[in-house]
């Protein structure tokens, strides 16, 4: 899956390329506009279900053992890798093991311990302010609504997606990071860069109990497959579903 080299369209006769598969018959590549959604459908189907059988072992990358190390966790996520976020939480947990000893912290002490996370300021003060909202309206618990968990400073509705999904396993929505923008766009699943009207995008096309996992199995494929500037399209488990996917004749050139 990936972007089409040299445009989509063969330059004598104006068409897409065609391809085979295994299975010696041509697939459908649908033209941008002119998908019917019953098709889009489908196909975001069997997209979900290849992406499945690829990545059966797909999971949240961050490592966790409560809700509350979850939604701290994915606020640090923000402008930063998970590996880097797995990195500074043990040490963020061992000072802070509560929502109550958080919200009671200096900011400056948790601007040092997740400095490496990037924009720490403004991380701290969310992380700080979540935590004490948490004490003052939850008794320290973390809730497991969309509206309440959106509520808390510096949660928004990626955040709750996470939490909700991953600590609850309670769908409520789809989790649209930049792996899930970018690759959703190459599939023509949605459109644009808004988090919030591609998410609503795709809760129309993605049966709602593969909410939470999807989001999982896109990072996966785009993290190993479909790689930005440098896809793998001739190892792409669904190549022939993706309209900007590179067809074996383009491969190399």
């Amino acid at each position: 899956m990936s972007r089409r080299a040299g445009g989509p369209a063969d330059g004598r006769s104006g068409k897409p390329r065609g391809t085979t598969t295994h299975q010696g018959r041509k697939p459908a590549r649908p033209a941008r506009g002119r998908e019917s959604v019953a098709a889009k459908v489908e196909r975001a189907a069997e997209v979900v279900a290849r992406l499945k059988k690829a990545y059966p072992d797909a999971h949240c990358a961050l490592d966790f053992t409560s809700p509350y190390q979850l939604i701290v966790a994915t606020i640090l996520s923000a402008q930063c890798t998970d590996v880097r976020v797995n990195m500074v939480t043990p040490a963020f947990f061992k000072k802070w093991p509560t929502p109550a000893s958080l919200a009671g912290a200096r900011t400056t002490d948790v601007e040092k311990v997740i400095m490496s996370t990037g924009f720490f300021r403004n991380k701290a003060r969310n992380l700080i302010a979540m935590a004490q909202e948490l004490v003052a309206s939850y008794d320290g618990v973390v809730p497991h609504t969309m509206a309440q968990l959106h509520g808390l400073p510096g949660v928004g509705r990626k955040t709750a997606n996470v939490v909700l999904g991953n600590a609850f396993g309670i769908s409520e929505g789809v989790t649209v990071d930049t792996h899930v923008t970018r690759l959703c766009n190459l599939l023509r699943l949605a459109s644009g860069t808004d988090a919030v009207k591609i998410e609503q995008q795709l809760m129309k096309l993605i049966v709602r109990e593969d909410w939470a996992i999807f989001s999982h199995l896109l990072i996966s494929h785009g993290r190993t497959i479909c790689i930005a500037n440098r896809p793998k399209c001739e190892l792409c488990v669904v190549n022939e579903l993706c309209p900007s996917a590179l067809r074996p004749s383009e491969i190399g050139r």
